[in-house]
């Protein structure tokens, strides 16, 4: 009897980021442990649980840093857990932006070069990038860093030139792994509000990855691990219009 195989995710309320069954494991040590979510277009959603939960793997296996042992990882309904690292290396150049706890911006280059290398690499002209890459300072408020380089910054300005990186080429899916974790209480606020509010604005889909519930309540879901599955989830009284699955169940607003 054959099984009729699953919709395409992009179908289904606008989702635009799914994750079905995946499993993780590094040597004999299990990760990810069967996990299933999706995100629609414009969703802010924060991955939240303890330290070692499967938090920073599972967002690496959706950026397709990672590969999954098993299961499937679907962008726009397109499968790209099966892809070159050539390709996923394409997605996360156009439609991906990637933003780590320490924001990993390049010491050598000024804070205007490092927001345009991600346009650079694209192959756009350098006058072009350039003045995006000035425009997006401008939009976080620190343009007049723009010929200073990463040591001469504070943590929370170098995390500002790091977020406007990730978005300079308006990706549709912002991965964010622990983005304030480095910075102090008042800096962190300031840049999860920049953050989310420029995300919302654009219509671009955010996972955020935390383990403090303060983080979290920037998002407008909720999805908790625990030993690599999934516990349960959560909208918040902000969520927006969409929808996201958990396990196998569907969460609308």
């Amino acid at each position: 009897m054959m099984t009729t195989p699953p919709p395409n995710t992009e179908s289904m309320e606008g989702e635009v980021l799914s994750a079905r069954s995946i499993v993780r494991s590094y040597g004999n040590s299990p990760a990810l442990r069967g996990v299933s979510i999706s995100a629609a277009r414009g969703d802010v959603l924060a991955i939240t649980g303890p330290s070692g939960s499967g938090k920073s793997t599972l967002l690496l296996c959706l950026a397709g840093i990672l590969l999954p042992d098993a299961g499937e990882i679907r962008f726009a309904g397109r499968r790209i857990d099966t892809e070159s690292e050539a390709a996923r290396s394409a997605l996360r150049r156009h439609e991906f932006g990637v933003l780590f706890q320490f924001g990993q911006v390049v010491p050598e280059l000024t804070a205007q070069e490092n927001v345009a290398l991600p346009l650079l690499l694209s192959g756009v002209r350098r006058r072009p990038a350039m003045t995006a890459a000035r425009s997006w300072l401008d939009r976080f408020g620190v343009a007049q860093l723009a010929d200073q380089r990463p040591p001469q910054m504070s943590g929370g300005q170098a995390q500002r030139v790091a977020l406007a990186r990730a978005l300079v080429t308006e990706p549709q899916v912002l991965f964010a792994d622990e983005p304030t974790g480095a910075l102090d209480s008042l800096a962190g606020e300031d840049v999860l509000g920049q953050l989310t509010g420029v995300a919302r604005e654009a219509g671009t889909t955010v996972l955020l990855v935390t383990h403090d519930a303060k983080v979290a309540a920037y998002a407008d879901r909720e999805i908790v691990l625990r030993d690599g599955m999934v516990e349960g989830g959560a909208v918040s009284a902000a969520g927006s219009a969409g929808a996201m699955s958990v396990g196998q169940h569907r969460i609308y607003t």
